[in-house]
């Protein structure tokens, strides 16, 4: 078993599986690919895997959402300067932590703790309705709440989906709406911290590992990215979206209890 876990393929493969279902899931991808590469032996070139991952989930949006995409470019485009109001904060803030603090958004023992509490937020949704406001129509503040409230999905264990959702909905937003501004915004979010994990590899020498397990690895987290959208969609449309608190509190803080015991370990 032990050798199976050490081919860097199959460590790909399960990193690929954990980015496609969590990237869009309220459950925070950052924080599970952290806790889940903790587990992993020895994993190489995490920069250029999270690259990789990254940029299959990426195309699973643009294509769940062409549409609207397309939309945004001829009857929509009131909705463009909304998602660069939605943007503008967490990239400012997210460039300065990605130079200045980088262990923090790769802290194990902090994306533990955050799973937690993202848990804890979820539980909140099942007392929030919503409101009547269609993204479309909604006013500038909002989308500058939404885009304050994204930088908090910087920590790893913050759910960017969740805490999106979540702030559309207290700000009045439908929660179709509010859920399909959040994935609209998700694509300069999560383009945007793919090309700095590109620019961070150019700098380092280029690509190292193997082109068949980018593919693999793009392909793997761009098909579960597709499932985990339409489930998000049918939950979200339910009210169920606080369901994912009871896999959030435990698993995170189980993970925390983990990270201690390594840390102990270290010590002796």
């Amino acid at each position: 078993m032990s050798n199976f876990l050490t081919s860097e393929t199959v460590q790909v493969c399960i990193l690929a599986v954990v980015q496609g279902i969590s990237e869009f899931l309220p459950i925070s991808s950052d924080g599970h690919l952290v806790a889940v590469e903790s587990f992993l032996p020895g994993i190489k070139d995490k920069t250029e895997i999270n690259l990789i991952l990254h940029f299959g989930t990426l195309l699973s949006i643009i294509v769940f959402y062409w549409r609207q995409l397309i939309q945004l470019l001829f009857a929509d485009r009131r909705v463009i300067p909304l998602l660069i109001a939605g943007t503008i904060p967490v990239a400012i803030v997210g460039v300065i932590i990605k130079k200045k603090f980088p262990t923090v958004i790769e802290n194990p023992l902090l994306g533990g703790f955050m799973l937690a509490v993202m848990g804890l937020l979820l539980l909140t949704m099942e007392r929030i309705k919503g409101g009547e406001i269609d993204y479309r129509k909604m006013p500038m503040k909002i989308a500058v709440g939404i885009g304050i409230a994204q930088i908090f999905a910087l920590l790893p264990g913050i759910s960017r989906s969740g805490t999106t959702i979540l702030t559309g909905c207290l700000l009045g937003l439908q929660r179709q709406s509010a859920a399909t501004f959040s994935f609209l915004l998700a694509v300069p979010a999560i383009a945007g911290a793919t090309l700095l994990e590109g620019i961070d590899i150019y700098q380092e020498g280029g690509v190292k590992c193997a082109i068949s397990d980018a593919i693999i690895g793009a392909v793997i987290s761009f098909l579960v990215g597709l499932v985990a959208l339409n489930l998000l969609v049918r939950i979200l449309n339910n009210g169920k979206l606080h369901w994912f608190a009871y896999w959030l509190i435990p698993f995170g803080l189980a993970n925390v209890v983990w990270q201690i015991y390594l840390l102990t370990q270290q010590v002796r």
